[in-house]
């Protein structure tokens, strides 16, 4: 049996044939925990596809924990308030997420999506490390009590003291690759490389951190 390995990755962003390829580079094992901390869907074509893969890892019996990212936030608003929620009506990004499920609005999207990202948690707690989609906010007394923080906050500040001593892994804030390999020996560690940013130099892979060996795989957008 393979030793045991565990892997972070954020920010998909739809980009299903780029997360499927990513996770052959890796060779993913079901002795493996893959950890995903959100943002699935917008901004690459495929956001049915993304949440479909986790859902054939899942059935499958691969060990996968997925949090919650803004973008997922946004779709769960639309599915409750459509006639307030218009981002998925107007942008670019929300269009193309709709036009991969084929649905006109977000609540016309199956309910098993709806209720798979309702039920994701904000952040995982290991023994090393805080994973989480965005960060956090050490300004309040608790740095878990401020959700929106959590999934939205460019704020980077860290105070490891107040998280026992343990560092943060995050996305949300897109980085070049020789940023998020320096960022692996600071408190907080970055692993979004904007993966639909693809005409940006040093951007436009999806990335995956080994935490057991601090080790980061990058693959380039296959979209």
């Amino acid at each position: 049996m393979p030793e045991p390995r565990r892997f972070v990755i954020s920010d998909i962003h739809g980009c299903a044939k780029t997360f499927r390829a990513l996770l052959q580079k890796i060779h993913l094992h079901k002795t493996d925990t893959l950890y995903l901390l959100g943002d699935y869907v917008n901004r690459g074509p495929d956001s049915k596809g993304v949440l479909d893969y986790v859902f054939k890892l899942l059935k499958a019996g691969y060990d996968v924990r997925a949090s919650i990212g803004n973008h997922d936030e946004l779709l769960i608003r639309a599915y409750e308030f459509p006639e307030v929620i218009d981002f998925f009506k107007k942008g670019k990004a929300g269009k193309r997420t709709l036009k991969s499920f084929d649905v006109k609005s977000a609540d016309q999207i199956p309910a098993k999506y709806y209720e798979f990202l309702k039920t994701l948690p904000l952040y995982f707690l290991l023994d090393d490390f805080v994973l989480v989609h965005a960060g956090l906010n050490f300004s309040k007394d608790d740095p878990f009590e401020d959700i929106g923080a959590m999934m939205w906050t460019k704020n980077h500040r860290v105070v490891r003291k107040r998280i026992g001593g343990r560092r943060i892994i995050s996305g949300h804030s897109p980085k070049k690759k020789d940023a998020i390999a320096k960022s692996l020996l600071k408190d907080k560690i970055f692993i979004d490389n904007g993966c639909v940013k693809t005409k940006v130099g040093g951007m436009g892979s999806l990335c995956a951190l080994e935490l057991n060996a601090m080790k980061l795989y990058f693959q380039d957008n296959e979209e």
